[in-house]
């Protein structure tokens, strides 16, 4: 039971476990809550948490100018991004990479800001869907 009570919680074969339902006032508003707070992380930091198409991706608080890509799971895809950015002058300060079935997420952090050319070479690499400047300032 998810409602326990002096009868049922000392009972050897009930299990009494946090209610897991949605369909209560208060956690109706904590799942609306929950929804704001992600996609609010996605737009300002670029991670995902709890997405039905994509893995969970997370490079924590955005501080550095930071590109996120859509992409094919396939081979040989990160060394092609490091290659694009290492030959426009940029150091990647982190990255990280998820991937689910056929489709991968892979977010960057770079030393300085880079140009709209750097982002348009990173589109054409066959097999990205897209290429989105979560952040292009600030850096260390």
């Amino acid at each position: 039971t998810d409602f326990p009570n002096t009868i049922v919680s000392g009972h050897d074969h009930c299990l009494v476990i946090p209610h897991l339902g949605a369909s209560t006032e208060e956690s109706e508003d904590n799942c609306a809550v929950m929804a704001v707070l992600e996609v609010r992380n996605y737009l300002e930091n670029g991670n995902i948490h709890n997405s039905v198409n994509y893995p969970d991706c997370d490079l924590g608080i955005c501080q550095n100018p930071r590109l996120a890509i859509y992409h094919k799971n396939i081979t040989n895809m990160i060394s092609q991004f490091t290659n694009v950015i290492g030959k426009d002058g940029h150091n990647i300060v982190e990255l990280s990479n998820q991937s689910r079935g056929e489709i991968a997420y892979t977010m960057m952090d770079v030393e300085k800001p880079f140009s709209a050319q750097l982002v348009d070479q990173l589109s054409q690499i066959e097999g990205v869907f897209r290429v989105r400047v979560v952040k292009n300032e600030g850096g260390r």
